[in-house]
């Protein structure tokens, strides 16, 4: 089979949760078919509007590398859980998520967390992504290859319609099982997450991939991206200093883990996050 002939695998939101990591974990991303409504796509795309419309757009990072990873006619909305009701109480708290989430990592890992959430908005004419593995914030997990943990899981939902012309996210499916990690792949491997708003891109951190180029005059590509990592790893985004402590007790006990308001209990270990070696949530009276 040639690289034209591969596309990413479907699977309507409603299937077995087995089903949907059957394909995950052979080709390292899986499209899920409306994972969230169009009422809650409108909902939250509604909820963010004004904030990301006062963002402006590139990157404020002063290292270069990471200024171009950013984009420069890209918008990253972070702090999603203060910002958006519908996310912190429908989008990562959303049952499938969690369903997948529990069987990528309870066994192995015992626990897990969120890294960042992000609001990604691709203007036009802006280019594409380097390809990459999210995994590669954990540099040590690189070397160990596709026989590593499972470090970074991703979720990105469509909040407009992905075309391959406004910038739809690239992969190489397999890619996750390449046995060098430093090997990032090239463009031509690529495959487009065609998706309409609603559905996601469920991938592992093993997986290359890039966001695509905006060829378009006048498409904004919008999407939301949350990854999910052990609760033995650090996040990229401090969540319990930026969301206050009166909203993080009206959030519901997983999502309350999932942003740091409650300790973490991987496999083998007491427990991490602790107050005097006792729940976090104990403490800040949750």
């Amino acid at each position: 089979m040639t690289i034209s002939e591969v596309s990413l695998r479907r699977i309507p939101a409603s299937a077995p949760v087995d089903e949907i990591l059957a394909v995950f974990h052979e080709d390292g991303g899986v499209i899920i078919e409306g994972l969230l409504t169009p009422e809650q796509v409108e909902r939250f795309n509604r909820e963010i509007e004004q904030p990301l419309q006062k963002l402006a757009a590139g990157s404020k990072h002063e290292d270069e590398f990471v200024a171009e990873f950013h984009g420069k006619n890209t918008k990253r909305l972070t702090n999603l859980v203060t910002l958006s009701e519908t996310f912190r109480r429908e989008v990562i708290d959303h049952d499938l998520v969690h369903a997948l989430a529990d069987a990528v990592y309870l066994e192995e890992s015992g626990t897990y967390w969120m890294t960042t959430a992000q609001v990604i908005e691709i203007g036009p004419g802006n280019a594409a992504q380097f390809l990459h593995r999210d995994l590669e914030n954990y540099f040590p997990f690189v070397g160990m290859g596709p026989a590593g943990p499972e470090v970074t899981v991703n979720f990105l939902i469509a909040l407009t319609d992905f075309s391959e012309e406004n910038g739809a996210t690239r992969v190489i499916p397999g890619s996750n099982h390449w046995e060098d990690f430093e090997d990032r792949g090239t463009p031509e491997q690529t495959v487009p997450a065609l998706m309409r708003a609603g559905d996601a891109l469920f991938f592992s951190g093993k997986t290359a991939h890039g966001g695509g180029a905006n060829v378009t005059s006048d498409e904004y590509r919008r999407a939301v991206g949350f990854a999910l990592n052990p609760g033995y790893l650090v996040g990229e985004e401090a969540h319990p200093f930026l969301i206050d402590l009166d909203l993080a007790k009206t959030l519901s006990p997983r999502v309350q883990r999932l942003t740091g308001f409650r300790s973490q209990y991987p496999k083998g270990s007491p427990g991490l996050w602790q107050v005097d070696y006792s729940e976090l949530a104990d403490h800040l009276g949750l």
